[in-house]
């Protein structure tokens, strides 16, 4: 992971969220996507965040994905400085277990807007792909391989099918 060519930067509101984005990590790589990890928070580095969203575009940063749980007004406060897209991922904590998360990351006012993705390790790995979407439309290599991941899902799902229904009939169930 090389900062300096990264093109999605993955924010968290406390290195307590890393776990749950090594889904989101394995899926860049996967896919060969440039991208950076930084811990800032809202609340308590909110000059940093704001730096940082600021000059994100200059530094070659296309999206960024913002982690954060409670309040988890990081993703608000990324998207207040910058024009690039915005992805919040809530995180799962005590005692709402994300639900909290999630409505401040989906309640955002007109004028200021904020994807939002389930919350926790799914949620990762769909703010990653959702960040590859983004990419794709002005990169082709990224573009097919997408197209490619989609069809193993469905080859997949299809497998799991006919398993299913080898089951039922032999009656190994």
């Amino acid at each position: 992971m090389d900062p300096k060519n990264a093109t999605v930067a993955v924010l968290m509101g406390s290195k307590s969220d890393l776990p749950g984005l090594k889904g989101a990590f394995e899926t860049f790589k996967d896919f060969g996507v440039p991208f950076t990890a930084r811990v800032m928070s809202a609340h308590r580095t909110p000059d940093i965040a704001s730096d940082f969203a600021k000059n994100a575009q200059a530094c070659g940063i296309k999206v960024i994905i913002c982690a954060a749980g409670m309040a988890a007004h990081l993703g608000g406060v990324v998207a207040a400085h910058t024009i690039l897209p915005v992805i919040g991922l809530p995180v799962a904590s005590e005692p709402f277990k994300g639900l909290d998360a999630l409505l401040a990351t989906v309640q955002m006012p007109p004028g200021i807007p904020v994807a939002s993705v389930t919350v926790g390790s799914a949620g990762a790995k769909n703010a990653a792909l959702y960040a590859i979407s983004i990419l794709a439309l002005s990169d082709a290599r990224l573009s097919e391989k997408l197209k490619e991941f989609r069809k193993k899902q469905t080859e997949t799902v299809i497998e799991a099918d006919k398993s299913l229904q080898n089951e039922l009939n032999s009656g190994n169930f």
